[in-house]
């Protein structure tokens, strides 16, 4: 199947810096691949505030990247987009996109984080916090006005990896009754038997599935070029057997999101190396979907 690469060169939705320099990175890496890559980039004169007692930090901002991201696939959506963040707001746009062609698909959320917060329980004012509970309808509303279908069933959506919960946020999550498999779970079960998992639940009576990849799951030894750390992730050999059994059954996948990579906190190029490999494992199964 043809597929096309939005590189979402923003970290808007983080106080720290870097996250849009990743975008350009893999962007680069995935033009140099004879891809396809579409360019979205922050407004000219925008300045980004990190104002920690300001809760709705560039949100305008966010609104008009994700809007943009949101049109570019609509308007390609007979082939496969591969949104590469930026930071994980961005997948505000992608995925929606991808429910309004798709009518009904689940998500499997590849995260340290939940992003389950909504404005009135998040801590920072970092939108990258808040995406997840935005596309399946948990609040957030200004930050989805654009979208013309239905939200993501909560029944279809599936966090894999949290190892970092707010507390209103964890309330959040209980409310809504979201899946979630920590990280722990993974060291008990096996990275096999989670992804399989969570694949039955984010395809059962859904027409596909988005896969959001955070490369913050992945422990810091391993993968130290994130914008928010956390220790205790998974391993290398897990982060590779993870995206590997996530796209194992292509057609069912409609779309996928490579986030948060920051160049500027990596360490000889570690987190780079690794989110090519990732990348190319993906490519290659997308190259062969119907």
């Amino acid at each position: 199947m043809k597929s096309f690469v939005i590189s979402a060169a923003t970290d808007a939705g983080v106080n720290i810096d870097g996250a849009k320099e990743g975008a350009l990175k893999l962007g680069k890496y995935l033009e140099n691949k004879n891809l396809e890559v579409i360019y979205i980039h922050e407004s000219k004169n925008f300045i980004k505030n990190k104002d920690p007692l300001n809760l709705r930090k560039n949100e305008n901002e966010i609104n008009k990247i994700n809007e943009n991201i949101y049109n570019e696939i609509i308007k390609k959506k007979n082939e496969f987009p591969l949104l590469i963040g930026g930071d994980h707001a961005t997948s505000i746009g992608s995925i929606l996109a991808s429910n309004t062609i798709h009518d009904n698909i689940g998500i499997i959320w590849f995260d340290a984080h939940p992003d389950y917060n909504t404005f009135e329980t998040t801590i920072t004012g970092n939108i990258h916090g808040l995406p997840l509970a935005t596309v399946t309808g948990f609040g957030n509303k200004d930050l989805a006005q654009f979208n013309q279908g239905k939200f993501v069933k909560k029944e279809n959506t599936v966090i894999i990896g949290a190892r970092s919960i707010d507390k209103k946020e964890l309330e959040n999550l209980k409310r809504a009754g979201i899946k979630i498999f920590t990280t722990e779970d993974i060291k008990k079960r096996g990275i096999k038997n989670i992804c399989e998992e969570a694949i039955k639940i984010a395809s059962c009576n859904t027409l596909g599935i988005h896969i959001s990849y955070d490369l913050d799951i992945i422990d810091p030894t391993f993968a130290p070029g994130v914008s928010v750390k956390e220790d205790n992730g998974i391993s290398y050999d897990e982060a590779i057997m993870g995206a590997t059994l996530l796209v194992s059954d292509i057609n069912k996948i409609t779309s996928i999101d490579l986030v948060e990579f920051n160049p500027l906190n990596d360490i000889s190029d570690k987190t780079y190396s690794l989110a090519t490999k990732i990348l190319d494992i993906m490519l290659e199964k997308i190259s062969s979907k119907n």
